[in-house]
């Protein structure tokens, strides 16, 4: 293993431990920057399938960590949507152009967080809802490698706070994660380098999943829906300016 590859194992390793605790703590916007750092650092036909490698472990340490305040039955519901659309869009990913959608994502997040400000306690969506969630979430994951911050709003609508919120969210975005592997392996994205880099950054992640949860456990409520909001705000931001 050659000198730069090791520092450059090690800068992303550093940051991807950064941006778990962020997701960890947030629930939204580690992702999409862990997107930016990996483009930066591997080119953005590498950081994709990368990313989804580092958010399976990120989501299935956020997953275990609040594996007792999961929500089943939303879970149920978006895995309907989320599988199918998810698919779809990793083996339509070499093919799409994805840049004026992610216009179209940042756009809407920030319509959603200004209408949060006039409806700061909206009516919770039925559960049945959450087809129509995990398919947007589902598409956009596998065309942007990052589109948890969609769903964030329609999981606070629901009243979920603290462990039960990132906890169900984890789980969701781990379904997704999981079908764009088989994607991305079913596209010939996904490498013998691309599987070695996402296995080297895994302890880091893990380790800043750990340390979200213990960070959320000491968050009022109303801190945390503020935390919530400040990503995807940062979140709508990237996509607006195409990032």
């Amino acid at each position: 293993m050659s000198a730069d590859l090791i520092a450059t194992l090690l800068t992303a390793s550093v940051l991807a431990f950064a941006l778990a605790w962020l997701s960890s703590v947030g629930g939204v916007g580690g992702g999409v920057l862990m997107l930016l750092v990996f483009t930066a650092l591997f080119g953005l036909q590498v950081a994709v399938p990368v990313l989804t490698l580092a958010q399976l472990a990120s989501n299935g340490g956020r997953a275990w960590f609040n594996r007792r305040e999961v929500q089943v039955r939303v879970i149920g519901w978006y895995a309907v949507g989320a599988i199918p659309f998810a698919l779809a869009g990793g083996l339509l990913l070499p093919y799409l152009p994805v840049e004026p959608l992610k216009h179209v994502l940042g756009a809407f997040l920030l319509a959603v967080i200004i209408w949060r400000r006039f409806r700061p306690t909206p009516r919770a969506p039925a559960d049945a809802t959450f087809i129509a969630i995990g398919a947007g979430t589902g598409l956009g994951s596998s065309l942007f490698g990052a589109a948890g911050p969609f769903a964030a709003p329609f999981f606070l609508a629901k009243g979920l706070v603290h462990g039960a919120y990132i906890g169900t969210e984890a789980t969701a975005s781990l379904l997704i994660h999981l079908t764009k592997v088989a994607a991305y392996g079913a596209g010939s994205l996904l490498s013998l380098h691309v599987l070695q880099l996402g296995l080297a950054l895994t302890p880091a992640i893990i380790a800043g999943a750990w340390l979200g949860k213990k960070t959320v456990m000491r968050m009022s409520a109303r801190i945390f829906v503020l935390v919530i909001e400040a990503g995807m705000l940062i979140a709508a931001i990237l996509f607006l300016v195409g990032i």
